[in-house]
């Protein structure tokens, strides 16, 4: 009988936007799992204070300065991650910009292809390069970071919210093409967390916190419940799961 537990002991898994909120918790989640953690962003200090903590645990981690908004960038993650490691196993594309907030008409075409470039371009690279890795060792399991955003409308947050529905369409995509080939991609969908961008997007904590007194959860998330999530879906426990996007939302979106 297989077994139905997560386990993600020796695996290479690589991280974008690895540096703090819920890319940060993942690494040490994963780190404590046991997988091999190559963690990617643009705060190279703030990666190399990660993997001091991962090694301090018993783990094995790199940093790797990476801007996702650069497909050369991205390339260089995937090809050091595997240079180091010597294949990759799975993937954890959650690097993202908020954006500008304001209403659409106060939008200009480069604050909107600022947040396009860094969130669709940057998945979109993210996948060519980590599932071509992965089909020369016999496939893996990607997830990438959507958003509750990807399944409802969100006012003042128009190019935010249309990037993240772009990242469930590449996963869809993604799945349909990697699943007979041995790579499942999904997607999480995070509502309200206590991370620093969620902190800007609503002004501050205090405002984050007292915009969801009356949802059902009636309190903002914290990174470790996304981890959770998405460690189950890199594992083999999640092995008939693919294309899917899960929203990580305290019942945000059933309202």
């Amino acid at each position: 009988m297989q077994n139905i537990l997560a386990d993600l002991s020796g695996k290479t898994i690589l991280i974008t936007g690895a540096s703090s909120g819920i890319g940060a918790a993942t690494a040490l989640a994963l780190g404590r799992a046991g997988a091999r953690v190559a963690l990617a962003a643009r705060r190279l200090e703030a990666l190399e204070d990660l993997v001091a903590q991962i090694r301090a645990d018993g783990g094995d981690a790199i940093a790797i300065k990476t801007d996702v908004a650069v497909e050369a960038d991205v390339a260089n993650a995937v090809a050091q991650t595997v240079a180091h490691f010597g294949r990759l196993d799975g993937a954890f594309n959650n690097a993202g910009v908020l954006g500008k907030v304001a209403p659409i008409h106060e939008l200009s075409s480069a604050d909107f292809a600022e947040v396009m470039q860094a969130n669709v371009y940057g998945v979109f690279w993210s996948l060519k390069y980590e599932m071509a890795a992965m089909l020369k060792t016999g496939g893996g399991a990607i997830v990438n970071t959507a958003s509750v955003v990807a399944q409802i409308g969100f006012a003042n947050f128009a190019a935010y919210t249309a990037s993240k529905h772009a990242v469930l369409g590449l996963t869809r995509s993604a799945a349909l093409e990697g699943f007979q080939q041995g790579i499942r991609v999904n997607a999480v969908n995070p509502g309200p967390i206590v991370t620093p961008m969620a902190e800007i997007g609503f002004g501050g904590l205090e405002n984050l916190e007292a915009s969801l007194k009356g949802s059902p959860a009636g309190r903002p998330g914290q990174p470790e419940e996304i981890a959770g999530p998405v460690l189950f879906l890199l594992s083999s426990a999640a092995s008939y799961i693919s294309g899917q996007g899960f929203a990580i939302d305290g019942g945000y979106t059933v309202q």
